[in-house]
């Protein structure tokens, strides 16, 4: 069985980082990316892209080194893709933010609103409604990250969970800031106040739309049109 000489070189610079000797026909990218990181521990498997050019597509970790368009003397080329952390952490990230966000204003913890409302409940039902909603949902999405999800890709750029984490954790805070304040009203509450302050204002008295009436036609000026004498055909029988 022939085996394979892999070099890797820099996708930048061009430099030789790395010579493998007697490499299996059967090899992996996987493996040997395995390889390559034991002689260059600082950058493991994840964070490596391994391609046939130095602009070409990444190769994946299940491409067979025989099965590749290269010689027995293969040339790959490497390109570091940066800190990588795993796609479970990411959502994990994500999810338990807006969880443990959300439920901080529902207690009204210290620092939130003013002090006299510290720890203390809502009156409405429908803010206890909103955070069992709220916690059910992203509890669902942690179970589910844990036990039914499996991703197509292990990791992504580790400065990515900043931007994705910016936006969950920021907007269940905005919301729930909002729907947990103390002076919160709920809509159907407003409006059935609203509702009531009408009810009880003094009908007008019937004399007085009369007289608004009366007072609207007396300022309606009259139309006059002056037609010049012979204006208008004259009818012979």
């Amino acid at each position: 069985m022939k085996h394979y000489e892999v070099e890797i070189l820099d996708a930048k610079t061009k430099d030789k980082l790395c010579f493998l000797d007697k490499v299996e026909p059967n090899a992996t990218i996987g493996e040997i990316k395995s390889m390559f990181h034991k002689s260059h521990p600082q950058w493991y498997p994840a964070r490596q892209s391994i391609r046939l050019d130095p602009k070409g597509k990444s190769l994946k970790d299940e491409d067979v080194l025989q099965h590749l368009p290269v010689g027995t003397t293969a040339t790959f080329y490497f390109r570091d893709l940066g800190a990588q952390i795993s796609w479970v952490t990411v959502f994990l990230t994500e999810y338990t933010g807006p969880l443990v966000i959300y439920l901080m204003f529902y207690f009204r913890v210290p620092f939130i609103y003013a002090p006299k409302y510290d720890f203390t409940t809502s009156k409405h039902w429908v803010v206890h409604l909103a955070c069992m909603c709220h916690s059910f949902h992203y509890m669902k999405r942690l179970l589910e990250t844990l036990f039914v999800h499996r991703f197509s890709h292990g990791t992504m750029p580790l400065r990515n969970i900043f931007k994705n984490c910016t936006y969950y954790w920021g907007f269940a805070a905005w919301m729930a800031y909002y729907i947990n304040h103390p002076l919160y009203t709920p809509p159907s509450e407003f409006l059935s106040d609203r509702q009531l302050f009408h009810s009880h204002r003094s009908p007008e008295p019937p004399s007085t739309r009369l007289q608004d009436q009366e007072d609207s036609l007396s300022h309606q000026e009259s139309f006059h049109l002056d037609l010049p004498a012979g204006f208008l055909p004259q009818l012979h029988l």
